[in-house]
């Protein structure tokens, strides 16, 4: 037996609510004939009698009943809500871990589309199409009492149920697969988008946003058109459900009117409107389920969407807190690859490095440098091999546990919406005094002070109100915030100007005398002069390890004799 997703096990939670929103439904919905009797009443009573009494009375009985509708109206719709709500605040933390832990395996990034998927399976519990489906008892109430006043209009109300289901069998047929390729086209272009936004200054500068636009026109085209068609379907079934009910209603009434010339009628010429209404109620909720059918559709395929996702991507494990780590790294037959099924990016990397030591990383583009550096801080899963930190396999550790000792700048650096103190607090509870520290250490705080705002400035999305080598900076100070014992650095250099990379230098040296570990991708002289060690990689090989200044003696005597043999250089340190 297959065990159930984690979205079943949410919605399992909330069948106590759903049973007290169904109960509701059915009282209200039995209410709802409450007009039906009133006016059957009035008609057999209060005509004939002429007594004013019994209308008020009626009319007060049928006032209270309807008020009381109302009600039970408004507690099925915030059962619902509340429903949907808890729903929500269940899975809400693991659909937003497992969005994250998409984009960190290449080629599986998803945009907001789990958070959206989330939105419209919480929103489906206050749905229309919801409610029509708790209100079902009521439409089979509705068919008993029909055979009780006359089993030929049971039957007839029977038989154009049939139809109507038949109607909702054939709308969900012409329907699910466009609106699924529909919902795929659209979440495409919206994707596609979003990817847009993020390098608009390199689409506007080299001329590419009308390409750009037309490729977008033809995923947003493609969208219209299968909406165009599921709709199309929609509404031919729509309106043949429309129409069954009110030809329903019609059919009992005249059905109802030739029985009743025939003496065959219980209850009298009352009974013609009564069987009306009922045959209407009979068929009610399945026409809203039809109306409402594309709805049905998206809250389906962001079930299947969301359970897949939760399912690829499983909560971690329970893992015994470990102490804080000191810093000790040791690389064991490290193999990484982009993707599942990809070539391998770095082929049996190995080496090992002790609290205090700084790592210098030197090889040509496409080395691998980016990968190892991915690698060292847990975000990759190795093929084989494993990074351990202080003996510890890094990429099995708690990431919020282990976040706070690790310091990271990745190549490209990307700030997040929020204020300086924001971004090198990591949103954290900021220690002002860490802050400052951390600001110092890269050479900002005198410059974040002179700002009006200070620690307080807005970076805008992404950084956009900083310069590059700003970024580069409040990047850096976010890795050293906190005192990590084992900080990364991929090319931190990548922005920085003449001052940037002095206070660059300054900053590991002043890491590396604290005793934390370091491993910088670069090829800049001041961070050799203060690093211990060196990896040379070249095509994801380690070529070379050791202290610097063997491995920079051996490059520089590989170049040597490469370039007198005529062959292509080594990878050169300038």
């Amino acid at each position: 037996m297959t065990a159930p997703t984690e979205t079943a096990k949410a919605l399992a939670r909330q069948v106590p609510a759903l049973r007290r929103a169904f109960m509701f439904s059915v009282l209200a919905g039995l209410l709802v004939l409450v007009p039906t009797v009133y006016m059957f009443e009035v008609y057999g009573r209060v005509v004939d009698s002429r007594d004013l009494l019994t209308l008020g009375m009626l009319t007060l009985m049928v006032l209270v009943a309807l008020a009381v509708m109302e009600v039970l109206e408004w507690a099925r719709s915030e059962t619902l809500r509340e429903a949907g709500s808890a729903f929500d605040t269940q899975l809400a933390p693991r659909v937003f871990e497992a969005t994250h832990a998409a984009h960190l395996k290449k080629g599986q990034a998803l945009g907001t589309q789990p958070l959206a998927d989330l939105r419209t399976l919480r929103d489906a519990f206050h749905s229309t199409a919801l409610a029509a489906a708790l209100e079902s008892p009521v439409a089979v109430v509705a068919l008993v009492v029909l055979f009780m006043i006359q089993p030929l209009l049971g039957w007839v109300a029977l038989a154009l149920a049939l139809v109507q289901g038949l109607l909702s069998w054939f709308n969900e047929r012409g329907t699910a697969q466009p609106l699924a390729l529909a919902n795929q086209a659209d979440i495409q272009a919206r994707m596609y988008v979003e990817g847009t936004l993020r390098h608009a200054d390199v689409v506007a500068a080299l001329g590419m946003a009308p390409d750009m636009q037309a490729r977008w026109l033809r995923l947003h085209r493609e969208t219209l058109a299968l909406q165009a068609r599921a709709s199309d379907n929609a509404g031919l079934y729509q309106a043949l459900g429309r129409g069954l009910q009110t030809t329903l209603a019609s059919a009992l009434l005249g059905l109802g009117a030739w029985l009743l010339l025939h003496d065959e009628l219980t209850g009298g010429g009352g009974m013609l409107i009564v069987s009306s209404v009922l045959g209407a109620r009979v068929l009610s909720p399945l026409v809203q389920l039809v109306s409402q059918w594309r709805n049905v559709v998206q809250a389906r395929l962001a079930w299947q969407r969301l359970s897949n996702l939760l399912e690829r991507l499983p909560a971690a494990a329970p893992a015994m807190a470990l102490p804080a780590p000191q810093g000790h790294v040791a690389v064991e037959g490290l193999t990484a690859a982009a993707a599942a099924g990809g070539p391998p990016m770095l082929r049996h990397i190995a080496f090992a490095l002790k609290p205090g030591e700084v790592l210098a990383v030197i090889g040509p583009s496409a080395s691998g440098k980016t990968t190892l550096a991915r690698m060292l801080v847990g975000l990759w899963p190795p093929l084989a091999g494993t990074v351990r930190l202080d003996g510890a396999d890094i990429s099995a550790w708690n990431k919020a546990e282990l976040g706070r000792h690790l310091g990271y700048v990745p190549q490209n650096v990307e700030l997040l919406a929020g204020t300086l103190a924001e971004n090198i607090a990591r949103f954290g509870d900021a220690d002002t005094a860490a802050l400052h520290e951390a600001a110092r250490a890269v050479g900002l705080h005198d410059w974040i002070t002179a700002l009006p705002q200070g620690y307080d400035s807005p970076v805008g999305d992404e950084g956009v109100m900083l310069s590059g080598g700003q970024r580069q900076r409040v990047a850096l100070a976010r890795a050293l915030y906190g005192k990590p014992a084992f900080v990364v650095l991929d090319e931190p250099n990548a922005s920085l100007d003449e001052a940037g990379n002095q206070a660059l230098v300054q900053a590991i040296a002043a890491t590396k005398a604290r005793g934390a570990t370091v491993v910088v991708m670069t090829h800049l002289p001041g961070v050799l002069a203060v690093a211990d060690k060196a990896l040379v990689l070249h095509g994801g090989t380690q070529r070379a390890f050791g202290p610097r200044d063997e491995v920079m003696a051996a490059l520089q005597k590989a170049n040597q004799n490469n370039y007198g043999n005529g062959n292509t250089p080594a990878p050169r340190v300038t």
